[in-house]
């Protein structure tokens, strides 16, 4: 796919990644079809010049290239093979670029019937954050046919800055995701534990906060993570109900291959105590409620824990 003759691209699922993701393409000339559950982001993207479709049915006979970008397994299999799905109005030929992180179950069975339709289905899902959506600089972890990655390249280059290609099989992208997911998860852990003793130990919080990030622990969770927990503040970067379900899934595969994960099996666990508490909406930084719970210690930025216990040394 040369840069003189770029082909029409679908887009379904215009979230906080779907839409930045979908700007990208525009600014970089692809001629785009977009579809959402809601309305509003297929509005906004019309007004930057992009066309709106009424069903993924409309969008794959619309486009030869489709992305997904939608929160779950469910959705893209509804998406892909329900009513008004794509799979009704598809082209042979045609690739479907799946950016969701599901199930790898899922994606080889929906990469199944894809095959079965002559269409190539690459399961890609991403990591970089809204941030990476934003400014383009995605990493894209590819499962599926590399000839079918080499066609649609140029449309990734278009939203990322990284693309991996894990393997032929398809659900290998969803697999290193996964991978990707776990280790996100032991490492936001490790940065609330770690602010938690500080408070219950009786020093400020942010002053190891800064001590740390300059250092061998110093990571991207802790500077993304870090001033959100020590101001108690968990708008939305990647919703703690969302990281679960990867969670689950790493579970899931973890189990299929016979494999412990007792550190991925324990955070699913406080996130399950969070969305209890109604919190799932939250920020993953809100992992940190969990644990004070346990603890009966807030952290707050230059608040050292008054009733600190005490320290013993053992000779």
């Amino acid at each position: 796919m040369g840069t003189e003759h770029k082909p029409t691209v679908g887009f379904i699922g215009l979230g906080i990644m779907g839409k930045p993701m979908a700007s990208n393409l525009l600014r970089a000339g692809y001629p785009l079809v977009v579809h959402n559950r809601s309305r509003a982001p297929v509005d906004e993207l019309a007004g930057m010049g992009a066309e709106p479709a009424w069903s993924p049915r409309e969008v794959a006979g619309r486009a030869s290239v489709i992305i997904l970008m939608l929160p779950n397994s469910p959705h893209v299999r509804q998406v892909a093979a329900g009513p008004d799905g794509l799979f009704e109005g598809i082209a042979r030929g045609s690739v479907i670029i799946d950016c969701s992180s599901i199930s790898p179950r899922v994606t080889a069975e929906l990469a199944g019937q894809a095959a079965g339709l002559g269409v190539d289905w690459l399961d890609a899902p991403v990591t970089g954050g809204p941030q990476g959506a934003t400014s383009g600089t995605l990493t894209f972890m590819v499962g599926g046919p590399a000839q079918a990655l080499e066609r649609v390249r140029p449309i990734l280059h278009a939203m990322g800055k990284t693309i991996v290609h894990i393997g032929e099989r398809p659900g290998s992208g969803q697999i290193a995701k996964a991978c990707n997911q776990v280790a996100v998860a032991l490492e936001l852990q490790a940065v609330c534990e770690s602010l938690l003793l500080a408070q219950a130990a009786g020093v400020d919080p942010a002053k190891v906060y800064e001590a740390m990030r300059g250092g061998a622990a110093g990571s991207w969770q802790m500077d993304v993570q870090g001033p959100k927990i020590l101001q108690r503040r968990h708008d939305p970067i990647f919703k703690a109900w969302m990281h679960l379900k990867d969670l689950e899934i790493a579970l899931e595969t973890a189990s299929d291959a016979h494999v412990p994960l007792p550190g991925t099996a324990l955070v699913a666990q406080l996130y399950h105590s969070v969305l209890r508490a109604g919190r799932g909406d939250e920020n993953i930084s809100t992992l940190i409620h969990a644990l004070e719970e346990l603890a009966g210690v807030r952290v707050a930025a230059g608040e050292p824990a008054e009733d600190s216990a005490p320290l013993h040394h053992c000779d």
